[in-house]
């Protein structure tokens, strides 16, 4: 008598189920191998069922900034609305930021380090990002307070701001006490504030203390010129506080991560993805990367190779 199998294939779950199993690999893996096994695994990726958190930070800090507009915008399309999470570095174009809030308006986390958007574009966009709860603006040299009041404005359930900053950015401000006001005066919500190495004086600090009841992390690193009594500090509730006077290699490496493109990636095996649609691909770009990364020899793998290319909308490698 043969024995019942219980086992369903993988290609027979539905798209949800498969979204949340290919979230767990790279985005390398998700865009050039998954779409290469099997229709249902195809229809997965190009859904909105693997999108939902798009995270490209840190292939976008070395890409040039054509393919990293192009990936955002290929991405978040296919979102198709259900995109709560994006994190992407050193965008050089206002255009990107009000594509992301025209078609993100459910997002609730972003990431948006060394990116050279300008300050009108955020007081234009803030209204359409009001879901926002975390919002990373480190390294951003180009917006100041008037971006970060618009923020607060709007953004009423923000909990937590990343403003960080490197010294050597900000060699020809004298201040930006103004920041600091703005956020105290709009985001009395803040559980958590980062501002390592904002040109900051004493009073400015103490108004966030003061409006911002329920903060529970303030990070001042490296802002120098702020002085706190430690008994007073004490008092806060729940409150951490750390810095400004703390000798350590914080984001020791942010400098780096705030660099303009560069022309070597470790990514440019996968380059073309980003490139448009309609790009070409060369079997020549996989060439020893693959080898050097993956013994791929050694897998036993069958490829689906009956993707009608002109309805799929992509230009996907023929497999072998």
């Amino acid at each position: 008598m043969k024995e019942v199998c219980d086992l369903r294939c993988w290609d027979e779950l539905i798209p949800d189920a498969l979204g949340l199993i290919f979230r767990n690999l790279s985005l390398e893996e998700i865009l050039t191998v998954i779409p290469r096994v099997c229709k249902s695994w195809r229809r997965a990726v190009m859904g909105p069922y693997c999108w939902q958190d798009i995270d490209i930070q840190e292939w976008s800090q070395s890409c040039h900034p054509a393919k990293v507009e192009n990936m955002l915008q290929m991405l978040i399309l296919r979102s198709s609305g259900s995109l709560r999470k994006l994190c992407v570095s050193s965008l050089t174009s206002d255009r990107s930021l009000s594509f992301i809030a025209d078609h993100a308006k459910h997002l609730q986390n972003l990431g948006l380090p060394s990116s050279k958007i300008s300050e009108s574009i955020v007081e234009q966009v803030a209204v359409r990002l009001s879901n926002l709860t975390f919002l990373d603006l480190s390294y951003c040299v180009r917006i100041g307070a008037r971006a970060l009041e618009a923020i607060g404005n709007h953004c009423k359930f923000l909990a937590e701001l990343r403003r960080n900053m490197h010294p050597f950015a900000l060699l020809n401000k004298f201040s930006q006490d103004d920041e600091a006001l703005a956020i105290a005066s709009t985001m009395p919500k803040l559980k958590h504030l980062e501002l390592a190495n904002l040109l900051l004086s004493t009073d400015p600090v103490l108004a966030i203390l003061s409006n911002c009841c329920e903060l529970e992390l303030l990070d001042i690193r490296g802002c120098w010129h702020v002085k706190l009594d430690n008994e007073f500090v004490k008092k806060i509730s729940g409150l951490k506080l750390v810095g400004p006077h703390v000798v350590d290699c914080y984001e020791a490496n942010s400098w780096d991560d705030c660099s303009d493109y560069s022309g070597t990636s470790e990514y440019l095996d996968w380059d073309f993805v980003a490139g448009g649609i309609d790009g070409d691909y060369d079997d020549a770009m996989y060439g020893g990367i693959w080898e050097d990364q993956h013994n791929i020899d050694q897998l036993d793998l069958r490829l689906y190779d009956g993707f009608d290319v002109d309805t799929d909308g992509f230009d996907w490698p023929v497999s072998h």
